[in-house]
């Protein structure tokens, strides 16, 4: 094998004009000439293309040259030779992390700022790709960093300081390790409120015992999501405040709850790739049945009300999914499943999801309050809950693929 890959190694780079054949014409040229190929690469960006071919090549480097450009020239395409020396240039970039940048726009400043941080850790840009353009621009670097550089950047520096680029440049950052673990997710949890739905349920439900009780609960469920207040203590002294409702303003409010943009996308992706989905809620049962029958999700935890003679009695019965229950829910539909905790995925907003977030193999803020950004693995910033497919390696080629085959493709106008 040594012997079939002595020689000149060569770097050939065509571009011009994306169109077919152009790789065959190449190749055939390099099949002439008897090379050996060690690595090739393609891209296309806006319709024009940028073909990299890596060769040993074991006589005449020069005539190579000429008969490369002599066939390339007939159908009009640019080429660009340079003999690579020094280290064996065929031997794999060993990317270890993925960079997601999500932005609505990324502007070329905000770029910029992202590949200065890079570089200022000494970390090496290997590839970039495109990997969404609707509802978010996504752009999704792989990175690896310098070789000899063991120790001036330790563990979660490289994180820690693109979370500093995200807030002063005005994206979304997405940092995780390279390789099968990424790929590997096999169970998704989501919270419900202000995650998969929009708006709090148990704010709609104060509304309709009047302006005072809706701006008590409002404040209750404010300083509870900052992580002020104890969440059960919290829950008990808003559920307080329904005493006396019908229980049909459970039914009311289920039905005025509106999925947050991208929601079903991001079910009916995940579910086709394999995903067990699910939700685990502080909000109530009654009103979580409604979305995870129609979503079709595979498991849920939330909150039981008490109700005496058809109205609320302002009261919660059973066990309550607070901060800790909701890890403990994520424990048991993983165990349930058979889907070990680091090949699991939670997806919240509030102070009572950061133990689930963190007992979760990746935890993604979303929309989230500092104090949950701080602890999640990632945080998302725009209001689009398939963003989260995209954090996960899933591209919007491939959605809008799939769901083109299944007649379901449209996008919706982003105003």
């Amino acid at each position: 094998m040594a012997d079939a890959l002595a020689g000149t190694n060569v770097l050939i780079t065509v571009t011009g004009p994306d169109r077919p054949g152009v790789s065959s014409v190449l190749f055939a040229a390099l099949t002439r000439h008897g090379v050996d190929l060690l690595d090739v690469e393609q891209v296309v960006v806006r319709g024009h293309l940028t073909l990299g071919a890596l060769v040993a090549v074991h006589r005449d480097p020069d005539g190579l040259r000429e008969a490369v450009e002599q066939a390339m020239a007939t159908i009009a395409m640019q080429v660009h030779t340079s003999v690579e020396t020094g280290d064996d240039p065929s031997a794999p970039r060993r990317s270890t992390h993925v960079v997601l940048v999500l932005g609505r726009p990324i502007t070329a400043r905000a770029f910029g700022m992202v590949a200065r941080a890079l570089a200022g850790l000494g970390a090496n840009i290997d590839s970039i790709r495109r990997v969404a353009d609707y509802p978010v621009t996504g752009l999704e670097l792989l990175v690896s960093p310098d070789p000899h550089d063991t120790t001036r950047h330790p563990h979660g520096t490289l994180r820690a300081r693109l979370v500093e680029v995200a807030r002063e440049a005005g994206v979304d950052i997405a940092v995780e390790r390279a390789g099968l673990a990424r790929r590997g997710k096999r169970l998704i949890v989501f919270d419900v409120d202000s995650t998969l739905v929009q708006g709090e349920v148990i704010e709609m439900l104060a509304a309709r015992a009047g302006s005072a009780a809706a701006a008590e609960v409002r404040a209750v469920t404010e300083a509870a999501m900052r992580g002020e207040l104890d969440f059960t203590a919290a829950l008990r002294r808003r559920v307080a405040v329904l005493a006396g409702l019908p229980e049909t303003v459970l039914d009311d409010v289920a039905l005025d709850l509106e999925l947050t943009p991208g929601a079903r996308t991001t079910i009916r992706t995940l579910k086709r790739l394999g995903f067990r989905c699910g939700v685990v809620s502080g909000g109530f049962r009654r009103v979580v049945e409604g979305i995870v029958d129609d979503l079709g999700l595979d498991f849920f935890a939330a909150n039981d009300l008490e109700i005496v003679d058809g109205r609320l009695s302002g009261r919660v019965v059973g066990e309550i999914v607070d901060r800790p229950g909701k890890a403990v829910a994520l424990r048991r539909f993983a165990s349930l499943h058979g889907v070990p905790l680091d090949q699991c995925v939670a997806v919240g907003d509030g102070a009572n999801d950061i133990d689930m977030l963190t007992t979760a193999g990746l935890g993604i803020a979303f929309n989230a309050k500092p104090a949950v950004r701080e602890v999640a693995d990632t945080a998302l910033s725009h209001p689009y809950l398939d963003a989260v497919l995209f954090v996960l390696g899933i591209t919007r080629d491939e959605v809008e693929g799939a769901d083109a085959a299944e007649g379901l493709l449209r996008r919706v106008p982003i105003a």
